[in-house]
């Protein structure tokens, strides 16, 4: 991959990841300064669905985080845009579309094709 692309792909990572560690931060503020009583049962229940829902965006968004930090691992070690499987170029397309995969789309599609075999 050319030093340009590998760059643009740098600065997109460093971004999302200000972006998801500011978020982070606002939600941890914002559960441990609103933590609220309401007296009404069903007002309880929907502060705690809230901070569930909210829980799980964060969750998956620490999963991303990682995702992340393993891509600009592998943009430092060369490896970035080679797919883990095949050892195959993955598609400029294919990055732009989700920059942090690590299979090309052929192998992808086989992986799939084999979980949903497996029913999981």
């Amino acid at each position: 991959m050319k030093p340009d692309q590998l760059e643009y792909f740098k600065d997109l990572f460093t971004q999302r990841m200000e972006g998801l560690m500011g978020g982070a931060g606002k939600t941890v503020s914002e559960m441990t300064e609103g933590s609220e009583s309401f007296p009404d049962v069903t007002d309880r229940a929907s502060q705690e669905s809230d901070r569930n829902f909210e829980l799980r965006i964060r969750d998956r968004e620490r999963k991303l985080v990682e995702k992340i930090k393993a891509a600009l691992q592998r943009i430092d070690n060369g490896t970035f845009g080679i797919c883990e499987v095949c050892g195959k170029k993955i598609s400029q397309k294919r990055l732009m579309a989700r920059p942090v995969t690590t299979l090309c789309i052929t192998c992808k599609t086989q992986q799939e094709k084999h979980e949903k075999q497996r029913g999981e």
